[in-house]
């Protein structure tokens, strides 16, 4: 029998979980699921899928961090609005760095993108209709 898969959680690897939860509840407005009692894992309401943060020092596979000072990684978060060009502005008046203000795509959905306090590339874009 297989069993069907679903996406549970995307997990970013931070240098400090409660900066990065703040972040993105004044940035985008998401609100706090839970936060371990050591402080070091955060998850936060994003619909079915949770968006999570871990210490960097909490694992002990490498990768490379996401710092600001650097190109961002080939990955990116998506949040779906339908004020982008509201959510683009509060996300770059708290912190987030522009890299494209909301374009309307060929599609009909408008998109932006801000890399956020770490340096992660996230876009900002109204639904697919």
């Amino acid at each position: 029998m297989i069993l069907s898969m679903r996406l549970g959680y995307v997990i970013i690897y931070v240098k400090d979980v409660g900066e990065t939860v703040e972040f993105y509840e004044r940035a985008f407005g998401l609100k706090v699921r839970f936060v371990h009692e050591s402080g070091g894992y955060a998850e936060l309401e994003t619909g079915q899928t949770a968006l999570a943060f871990v210490v960097e020092g909490m694992i002990s596979h490498p990768f490379l961090p996401n710092r600001k000072a650097v190109e961002p990684a080939g990955i990116e978060i998506c949040l779906v609005t339908e004020d982008v060009q509201g959510q683009f502005d509060r996300a770059v008046k708290v912190g987030a760095e522009a890299v494209s203000k909301p374009e309307q795509k060929p599609w009909g959905q408008l998109v932006c993108y801000v890399r956020d306090n770490n340096g992660c590339l996230v876009e900002i874009c109204s639904p697919i209709d």
